[in-house]
């Protein structure tokens, strides 16, 4: 299928992602500047601002130990999905 009037809302898109990484790169390197001044502190008041930064435990299944460990199972609970990917090229 070929559409050249979507071809301005794709450039837009496109344009829209790339500021979505700069943005999300500041985002991260300044909760690592957060962060660095914690060090090993769960909280810090900032102000009005409380910030938390605390370790928690959370359980996964491997499933590559368990397909190695027992295969037949594995393969019992393991549902396959359909989707579609959206890419740009």
């Amino acid at each position: 299928m070929s559409n050249p009037n979507m071809e301005s809302i794709v450039k837009e898109l496109l344009e829209l992602k790339r500021m979505k990484e700069e943005l999300e790169a500041e985002i991260t390197a300044m909760e690592d500047e957060i962060k660095k001044v914690m060090g090993d502190e769960e909280l810090l008041t900032a102000g009005a601002f409380k910030v938390s930064w605390k370790n928690f435990i959370s359980s996964r299944v491997d499933t590559t130990a368990l397909k190695k460990a027992m295969p037949e199972i594995a393969e019992q609970f393991t549902k396959q999905t359909k989707s579609r990917r959206f890419a740009i090229n």
